[in-house]
């Protein structure tokens, strides 16, 4: 079986070990005979998939975590049924941070992910319009526009994320995940995550329908 994680932006795959990512407008043919589990946050490219796989399973109504949070997405969850304990940072198109002690899930926040920050400067004035400088020294005062606008962004998440962590464990995933775990000493970035959750709501579907493991 092959789980998919449909994003807001594309469809992230995971199929014995290997990770790979589709477009909604080019999903590529798969095995009909092999089924595919997956979690989504975007109902059309949920179609797009539905529409070119006859073997598909919602994992969502699978997965169980303790939380009072209403309304997390639930590929929130799944990252968050993927750990005991820690802070789990996904820098993708937004930025969610969640926190689990002892496998409950504490709460969380999102923040704007660094292309909402970029389309937000570009909203303000066009002189704003400017690529991020992914080499930023967060210690040095910005001497030009494009640094001022690179600290301005990404010094806040880092700040609200440092803030939250204190002395946890801070996991890092999603696309701009690898890019924010350099600045943080004690972190790691895993990519897994959301599939490791995925598995045991896997597991758990397989228990409910009197299948093992």
């Amino acid at each position: 079986m092959v789980f998919c994680d449909i994003g807001n932006s594309c469809l992230h795959f995971f199929y014995k070990g290997r990770i790979w990512r589709e477009s909604p407008q080019k999903i590529a043919p798969k095995r009909q005979d092999v089924p595919i589990f997956y979690i989504s946050v975007n109902p059309k490219s949920e179609q797009k998939l539905l529409s070119s796989h006859k073997k598909c399973i919602n994992l969502a109504p699978y997965f169980a975590l303790n939380t009072a949070y209403r309304g997390i997405g639930i590929d929130r969850v799944a990252a968050c049924v993927g750990i005991e304990n820690g802070l789990i940072v996904d820098a993708g198109s937004a930025i969610t941070i969640d926190i689990m002690q002892a496998g409950v899930h504490l709460g969380g926040f999102i923040l704007p992910g660094l292309r909402a920050y970029r389309n937000l400067y570009k909203s303000i004035s066009s002189a704003l319009a400017q690529d991020f400088d992914l080499a930023i020294d967060l210690d040095a005062l910005p001497q030009s526009t494009r640094t001022a606008i690179s600290f301005g962004s990404i010094k806040s998440i880092v700040l609200m994320i440092k803030d939250s962590a204190k002395e946890k464990k801070i996991i890092f995933t999603g696309g701009d995940g690898k890019f924010f775990s350099r600045f943080f000493e004690d972190s790691m970035f895993d990519d897994t995550i959301i599939f490791k959750g995925m598995q045991k709501a896997y597991e758990n579907y397989l228990a409910q329908k009197g299948e093992g493991v």
